[in-house]
């Protein structure tokens, strides 16, 4: 049945006009993000910026703490209530969060390309988005079918409405809900739901809306688990992602390949990159990953 691919794959995307990685090097990385530039830390950049300077808006500025912490420090003015940005058919509006993050993740998107790939031409397709942020990724998979939207912060899942509404898809059909990834999927396991396809981006550590608590190491393997319930040979995919955690690829690959053993497919597992404008640009490493597809 299911086999685990053995050479890992990278996953790579480059710019559009909308989005860039400018420059990386000495722990920082330099991006545009629609008129405006910003410096965020980023410890894998273990190489020599290829710029001498560095021309940015804002730079966020890390705290002591190994788990995150820190401030933007402003540089030129920039709109804090936000702008807005566009992937392919998809609006969002950017604002620099107190998380470091602008409001998406953009390595993410050679990610939506390779699901909707893998849907073709499908417009019935039911896809479920655990931890969806704030909706890109709903929205891209919106064009293949109906969309369940799952995050724990209110104030997520409000800024993916109000993308949704910006895109000019507020009428597409997406469940858009409040809820603890995890035991919304252990309930639509009790439901006999099925989907399509599932993709799912867990923090490292999280509280649920009520206020549950989720540890990746911990909680990982049986929310997994009740994803692999809510699909069957008919399914096309699994896509999962881990950020700023000490485990290799592998390690997830080798958990979805036991857990998927009972269906045909194949187990994917590498990392994900984001690739620097210009000439020679390099790969900056942003995530691990693990997937099945059932092609």
């Amino acid at each position: 049945m299911v086999a685990l691919a053995p050479v890992p794959v990278i996953l790579s995307g480059a710019g559009w006009s909308d989005y860039g990685l400018t420059d990386s090097g000495h722990g920082r990385k330099l991006e545009r993000y629609g008129p405006y530039r910003f410096i965020r830390p980023d410890p894998q950049a273990m190489w020599t910026p290829r710029l001498p300077e560095w021309d940015a808006h804002a730079e966020f500025v890390p705290g002591s703490d190994e788990d995150g912490g820190g401030r933007w420090r402003y540089d030129q003015p920039i709109p804090r209530d936000g702008w807005d940005l566009a992937w392919n058919a998809a609006r969002f509006t950017a604002s620099c969060t107190p998380f470091r993050h602008l409001g998406f993740f953009p390595d993410m998107a050679p990610v939506w390309e390779w699901m909707g790939g893998m849907l073709g031409e499908r417009s019935d397709a039911a896809t479920l988005n655990l931890f969806g942020y704030t909706g890109v990724g709903s929205l891209a998979l919106s064009e293949y079918g109906p969309v369940t939207h799952v995050d724990a912060s209110k104030k997520s899942v409000a800024q993916a409405r109000a993308n949704a509404a910006l895109s000019g898809m507020g009428n597409r059909p997406i469940r858009w809900i409040v809820d603890d990834a995890a035991k919304f999927a252990a309930r639509e396991v009790r439901r006999g739901k099925r989907y399509d396809g599932i993709i799912l981006d867990p923090p490292k550590f999280g509280r649920g809306p009520e206020g549950e608590v989720w540890r990746l190491e911990e909680h990982l393997p049986s929310l997994v688990a009740d994803c692999r319930q809510l699909l069957d040979e008919n399914s096309r995919f699994l896509f999962l992602t881990v950020y700023a955690v000490r485990m290799s690829s592998l390690a997830i690959g080798g958990l979805l390949t036991e857990l998927f053993a009972d269906l045909p497919g194949v187990i994917e597992h590498g990392e994900l990159a984001v690739q620097e404008e210009g000439p020679a640009g390099r790969l900056l490493p942003t995530a691990i990953f693990a997937r099945w597809r059932n092609s």
